[in-house]
């Protein structure tokens, strides 16, 4: 590992497990300092304990307001300062036309959505007041193109928060603050693992899935999407901003299929 983060302080929702676990992991291997987010306290504190000095975690429910003001303080407190916020908590409860209910729908815009907003506010509140630039990454999804049957309102959230990148980047770019998105495609993480289970594949699917859905003959790693979302953080990236970069193993946009 190398340095492409070093002494940036970076506050990644979701990093429990998954792909912000990996992102904390690899935020750490380069230099930087972590707040570590999640709602379980042994899960946090194992992970910022095995970090060590450059990790710290903060706890919070993001369907409750108030806990996106309270992580970019509780960041800031313990390390001085912010550098950058990583939105990556998501809800990825399935859903489609005839499931989707009000409380559902709610719920979900309010941690994929509401939460990033709110954080964003908060993150550039304390960007400002540190003097001005900043970074800002949310995490989303190729499902924002359009998404899966059953994966009705996750999409709709992710679709509204890339329209949410694009619009704070123009809004921002004149103070320095960087807003980009990398939209991850399909990732073998332990919860992906379940769930696929739970909506009846056999265990050990992700060892024989269909060269249609993943020409490489497997899916993306948690720490591959990590090493994305770091270099994406770094200065390495320049000044790019108001970009969706879509980590996929094929075109989404004019593919043929191919034998």
């Amino acid at each position: 590992m190398g340095q492409l983060v070093k002494d940036k302080v970076i506050l990644v929702t979701g990093s429990t497990t998954g792909i912000g676990e990996y992102a904390a992991r690899r935020i750490v291997a380069e230099g930087g300092k972590v707040m570590i987010h999640g709602r379980n306290a042994r899960r946090a504190a194992a992970l910022a304990e095995e970090l060590g000095a450059a990790a710290d975690f903060a706890l919070g429910d993001l369907q409750d307001p108030a806990v996106a003001a309270h992580l970019v303080e509780a960041a800031a407190e313990r390390f001085g300062r912010l550098d950058a916020l990583v939105n990556n908590a998501a809800l990825l409860t399935r859903s489609s036309l005839d499931t989707a209910s009000v409380e559902l729908f709610d719920r979900q815009v309010a941690v994929n959505l509401r939460a990033p907003l709110l954080l964003a506010q908060a993150a550039v509140s304390r960007f400002r007041k540190q003097g001005g630039g900043g970074h800002i990454l949310n995490v989303g999804s190729i499902n924002a193109l359009g998404g899966e049957r059953n994966l009705l309102v996750y999409s709709m959230t992710k679709g509204g928060l890339m329209t949410m990148t694009r619009n704070l980047s123009a809004y921002l770019a004149s103070e320095g603050i960087r807003v980009n998105q990398i939209n991850a495609g399909w990732t073998l993480t332990e919860n992906e693992k379940k769930i696929k289970v739970e909506d009846g594949s056999e265990e050990g699917w992700w060892e024989r899935i269909p060269l249609e859905h993943a020409p490489s003959g497997r899916i993306f790693a948690p720490e591959e999407a990590a090493a994305h979302i770091v270099f994406w953080l770094s200065d390495q990236a320049g000044p790019v901003n108001g970009s969706v970069f879509e980590i996929e193993q094929w075109p989404l946009v004019g593919q043929n299929a191919s034998k």
